[in-house]
């Protein structure tokens, strides 16, 4: 879209043309990246019976009666600054490993569709326009998307690399919070899959609570997190004494290359950090290192080490390993995500779901921190969905 196109057509909430009550769309940042790749082939792939639904917590019974868009209704679109195109990308990841050997050929036809609706993202370099003028821009894109395809509703998700921190007193807003505010403007919830700002501003937030808009976390919980998500609440439920708690990851592909910035680190440690003091009551001995191995692509590895102490002040170490595939860890989560707001925002829910923190590790405000809490308040936000249909 020109840019004198998006400046005249500055897009507010507003019903899409002949809407479908049977068609969703997904406006993924990011959307020629790993996780985006795999979650659109991934759909289409369990759509065609080709793979199980398998890591798609939506897809098990206790979610049978909650009013989910269906997997096949979803329609996939988004922006990137990449321009690889959707096809070659799902080649690579299959040559890694990371999709199956021959997907990508058997979905050739899905992915080119979704690669059509992707638009030109930024803010590039020497890109001299200005935040309103961006957010306009990005908007309008999400909007000619739902009209084109007569969607009911659109969800944007925010699966781009982790940015930096804004430097205190910045006056431009970071790229995730330019596209989270095109999301509101274009009257769309939203789901932030990363560490970055996104909507987690106070402006945004009002805009948002103003349009009637549901919204979903920051820093999709995947492996380290979910793991010490699950381990921090035996210490305090056994009574059992943490000293230390450190970490380390190795993960390559783009999400390393992006975390080899200390400051991105430093925005992804937050979370991993956070819920240990959310369950433990403070924060331990110990820090979270992460390092760029560009060998090993998608796949990563995140060792703990626990330092406890037992009955009688006996010393004790707990020490564990967490090896897995990024992409194939986060896709599932991300369609979950997609499908439980774009529901949510259809049942008139608004604001903050701190009831989705069970894929966050940095959930929104009141959510509880440990993983059976954040399991069974998701079960009671699909049981409130069910009952609103």
């Amino acid at each position: 879209m020109e840019q004198g196109e998006a400046a005249v057509t500055h897009p507010h909430a507003q019903e899409p043309d002949r809407p479908s009550p049977d068609r969703t769309g997904v406006w993924l940042i990011g959307a020629r990246g790993s996780v985006a790749t795999t979650a659109v082939a991934g759909c289409a792939a369990v759509t065609a019976g080709l793979r199980p639904a398998t890591g798609m917590v939506t897809e098990t019974p206790p979610f049978a009666e909650a009013g989910l868009p269906a997997l096949s209704s979803l329609v996939f679109g988004g922006h990137d600054t990449a321009a690889c195109p959707l096809g070659k990308r799902a080649e690579l990841l299959a040559e890694g490993g990371v999709l199956p050997h021959g997907l990508p050929s058997a979905l050739h036809t899905e992915l080119a569709a979704a690669d059509q609706e992707i638009r030109t993202g930024g803010p590039l370099p020497g890109d001299t326009r200005g935040d309103e003028e961006l957010i306009a821009a990005f908007a309008a894109d999400i909007t000619s998307f739902t009209r084109r395809h007569a969607l009911r509703r659109t969800v944007v998700v925010n699966v781009a690399s982790t940015e930096a921190v804004p430097e205190p007193g910045s006056t431009r807003l970071p790229a995730s919070s330019l596209y989270a505010a095109a999301a509101v403007d274009a009257g769309c919830s939203y789901v932030n899959f990363t560490p970055s700002t996104g909507i987690r501003t106070a402006a945004l937030a009002d805009a948002a609570a103003a349009r009637g808009l549901p919204y979903a976390g920051r820093d999709g919980k995947t492996g380290q997190t979910l793991l010490r998500s699950v381990l921090a609440p035996m210490f305090v439920q056994r009574a059992l004494a943490v000293r230390a708690w450190s970490g380390s990851n190795l993960l390559g592909g783009g999400d390393g290359a992006a975390l080899a910035d200390p400051a991105a680190a430093a925005a992804k440690n937050a979370g991993k950090e956070r819920v240990l003091a959310d369950i433990l009551g403070g924060a331990p001995e110990g820090e979270v290192h992460i390092d760029d191995v560009p060998a090993l692509g998608d796949w990563k590895t995140a060792w703990d080490h626990i330092a406890f102490d037992g009955f009688l002040g006996t010393r004790m170490v707990l020490q564990t390993t967490w090896q897995g595939c990024d992409s194939a860890l986060a896709a599932p989560l991300v369609l979950d995500l997609a499908r439980l707001v774009a529901r949510a925002h259809e049942a008139g829910l608004t604001g903050p779901l701190p009831e989705l923190a069970f894929y966050f590790k940095d959930p929104d405000p009141g959510a509880p921190a440990s993983l059976a809490d954040q399991y069974a308040a998701l079960l009671t936000l699909a049981a409130r969905l069910g009952e609103s249909r």
